[in-house]
């Protein structure tokens, strides 16, 4: 398994679909990008191929408006054709694991998007990871992706089973004399107004995040802008762009910090204060 040495690995991982991770790997792969880190971008939903999509996307636009637009690697990956499923999730840890091994020795970051699902190769993907990012819509129903929670006081009750699969992943890094995976849950599409809701969701997840070992941070308002950007492939710190129809308005402007801040909160190695200014 290729862990350890060279490339940053910053997985997005969320077993439950809707919750922003592409639009969230995208952003920070095109920031890496733009603060001239040598950064490749990896798709592993199969099916969506909704990261892959967006980075071809930013390719045509690069091709026809801005040749100087920041773009990240894409490396493509090729699942197996093998009939028997195990032997197709043993030659796809294999193959993911080549890429990995051969690609991660010239790049400075390797950012790969996850499917909303519990795949062998989501798993493996997880289990490299040097940076874990959750993104995590803003209500229960999301947070039941983490943890069960009392329905009288909110309190935690268990640990779910993707917090389980997380720790496991954790504990294998240690073994292997490893960093520490460092884990962030980013809260996203976060309501403007203060409500119960957005209390509630806030105050569990400070006590689970105590428990079990991850850092909370901020992640994008749920705007229209960053499903308007999609068809061309650009990220929010990429406006205003010639040929493209659309003002810096106050709620773009405090997007487009949603995003620093965000890169900031990751914490990456070799970036410092930069994060900030990208």
């Amino acid at each position: 398994m290729a862990l350890g040495g060279g490339a940053h690995i910053v997985v997005f991982g969320n077993e439950k679909g809707g919750s922003g991770k592409t639009t969230a790997a995208m952003h920070v792969a095109a920031a890496l990008a733009r603060l001239g880190k040598r950064v490749a971008a990896i798709d592993l939903d199969l099916r969506q191929k909704s990261f892959h999509r967006y980075l071809e996307n930013r390719v045509a636009f690069r091709t026809r408006v801005d040749p100087a637009l920041a773009m990240p690697e894409i490396l493509a990956f090729q699942p197996s054709a093998a009939k028997s499923l195990d032997d197709a999730a043993e030659e796809d840890a294999t193959r993911f694991d080549a890429l990995l091994t051969e690609t991660r020795a010239y790049l400075d970051f390797v950012v790969i998007d996850t499917p909303g699902a519990a795949t062998p190769l989501s798993r493996l993907a997880h289990a490299m990871a040097d940076t874990l990012v959750t993104p995590l819509n803003d209500s229960f129903v999301d947070f039941d992706l983490l943890a069960q929670v009392d329905p009288v006081d909110f309190a935690i009750k268990r640990p779910s089973l993707y917090s389980d699969f997380v720790w496991d992943c954790r504990k294998k890094r240690l073994l292997k004399r490893l960093p520490a995976l460092d884990w962030l849950v980013m809260r996203n599409r976060i309501a403007s107004t203060e409500a119960r809701n957005k209390r509630r969701v806030a105050n569990a997840l400070d006590a689970l995040s105590g428990r079990i070992g991850f850092r909370v941070a901020q992640g994008f308002g749920e705007r229209v802008i960053f499903r308007e950007l999609f068809p061309m492939g650009l990220t929010m710190l990429d406006l205003p762009q010639p040929g493209v129809e659309i003002s810096l308005s106050m709620s773009h402007v405090a997007a487009r910090q949603e995003v620093r801040e965000l890169l900031t909160a990751l914490k990456l190695p070799g970036l410092g204060a930069r994060a900030a200014s990208v």
